[in-house]
């Protein structure tokens, strides 16, 4: 029987270590791309929430008697927010919180449309701007479910580019660690609602 040397355990090892990085690198891929399904699921809810911002201008614009600063209001946030794109391979603390940022002035705008909307009795009788206000809660609790499985998906994938030995694989081959998706400073704090009518 022939005695394999040390030259030949140093191959062995080295190997391992080779079919192991690679191992490596294909589910930390599946990870990222994870993430970037996550994100974009995110993003899409969110799309789905601007998308419906016109019908209801547009409903409640035919209640003459409506407060139009604050539907400008709601329009003005909505074209920032539509503006504000974050590409899946640039998800930085700093990007997301502009993107957050945004986000918090459309509900913030469209929070001061609901809250007015109380006073329009016509407009609150209206079978199409219920269906919208309804269809609007349902997409603000898409958008809830979908930044949780975003965070969901990120938190696995940093603990993978973090830990030992994925660690020393993460930088050599560019796995950088994603930001999570994080509440607006503040939002921990029940609105004023006497506020809305303030703004």
């Amino acid at each position: 029987m022939k005695k394999i040397g040390g030259l030949g355990i140093a191959g062995i090892i080295l190997g391992v270590i080779v079919l192991y990085g690679v191992y490596w690198y294909n589910s930390t891929i599946g990870m990222s791309e994870g993430v970037s399904n996550a994100w974009a699921n995110v993003e899409s809810s969110y799309q789905r929430r601007n998308d419906l911002i016109p019908n209801i201008v547009a409903t409640a614009q035919k209640y003459a008697e409506f407060e139009q600063e604050t539907l400008m209001g709601v329009i003005e946030a909505r074209s920032k927010a539509t503006s504000i794109n974050v590409d899946a391979s640039e998800l930085t603390e700093e990007n997301l919180a502009a993107f957050s940022k945004a986000q918090s002035q459309v509900s913030s705008g469209l929070g001061r449309l609901l809250a007015t909307y109380e006073n329009y009795p016509n407009l609150k009788a209206n079978e199409n701007f219920k269906e919208l206000i309804n269809e609007l809660s349902r997409t603000e609790n898409r958008i809830n479910v979908e930044r949780n499985r975003y965070n969901n998906a990120v938190g696995a994938y940093n603990v993978k580019v973090k830990r030992v030995p994925g660690v020393f694989f993460a930088g050599i081959l560019g796995f950088e660690p994603a930001a999570f998706y994080q509440a607006e400073e503040g939002a921990e704090v029940a609105p004023d609602v006497d506020a809305l009518f303030d703004n």
